[in-house]
């Protein structure tokens, strides 16, 4: 009976100094956790939209389906032609290869826009519905009907049957990067673009100390992984930087004969 006693005395004891112990290496663990954890700053209170589609309550608004009060055409002497009824912006290629730029200049940022090819688009290849935005036009150069823009081109074309060359169809840097897949729907239905943007960034001399970086949402489908962009996107040349600062977006106009890209829903959240 003594021999019992003294075992259960002594597991009891091993038990009360396992748990002490462990005590003791909980508290210490906590007090490394605290070493690590932040309370300031608090990130700022944004409220989402009521669907991924709608803008968030930090968004700049760019078109809003009744005016063009936050763009330029190529030309700010001249009223912008593109065609805006029930909400949605439609491009206008009687003037040649125009375009439309925001007012605000941008560096980075997360922008959202709907886009649709027409149900009754024609041509074929490049002529198929070409349009484009250009996440960072930092130079519009006249020449003849034509407007020459230097930036970075997303592309926006007619890609759900029409071939054309890879990096050249909708969803590509242009003439850099083609798109990890093809997310594009029938002519005729919405699309959406979801990009985010980290602008270049420059030495006091003009050389470049960071290239820029794109990422793109097709249809919720991603289509450009943190893409190193190369330089300006050119139909021409090799790519190469340019030094600039903060530029517009541009939506571009392709000239093409036929009916044109449709807009809509377009905003912009600053990073």
């Amino acid at each position: 009976m003594y021999k019992k006693i003294s075992l259960l005395l002594a597991l009891a004891m091993l038990s009360f100094t396992s748990t002490a112990q462990n005590k003791i290496n909980l508290d210490s663990l906590k007090l490394e956790a605290e070493k690590t954890e932040i309370y300031t700053p608090v990130p700022m209170v944004v409220t989402p939209g009521k669907t991924p589609q709608d803008a968030s309550s930090d968004a700049i608004i760019l078109f809003n389906g009744k005016d063009l009060a936050a763009w330029n055409g190529d030309d700010v002497n001249k009223p912008i032609s593109w065609k805006v009824a029930d909400g949605v912006l439609t491009v206008d290629n009687s003037n040649g290869y125009g375009g439309i730029n925001t007012k605000q200049k941008f560096t980075d940022y997360q922008l959202h826009l709907e886009w649709r090819e027409p149900v009754n688009v024609t041509g074929e290849g490049q002529t198929s519905g070409n349009s484009g935005v250009n996440l960072a036009v930092f130079s519009i150069v006249p020449l003849g009907k034509m407007y020459l823009e230097h930036g970075y081109e997303i592309q926006i074309l007619e890609s759900y049957k029409n071939k054309t060359y890879v990096n050249g169809q909708a969803g590509s840097l242009y003439k850099q990067s083609a798109p990890l897949v093809n997310a594009c729907k029938k002519p005729g239905e919405w699309q959406t673009y979801d990009i985010f943007w980290k602008a270049p960034r420059f030495n006091d001399d003009g050389s470049l100390k960071k290239p820029a970086y794109v990422t793109v949402v097709q249809n919720g489908v991603l289509i450009q992984n943190n893409t190193e962009v190369q330089g300006e996107t050119l139909w021409v040349g090799k790519p190469a930087y340019t030094k600039h600062g903060a530029s517009p977006i541009r939506l571009q106009a392709h000239g093409d004969a036929g009916p044109t890209v449709s807009f809509r829903n377009i905003w912009l959240r600053p990073l």
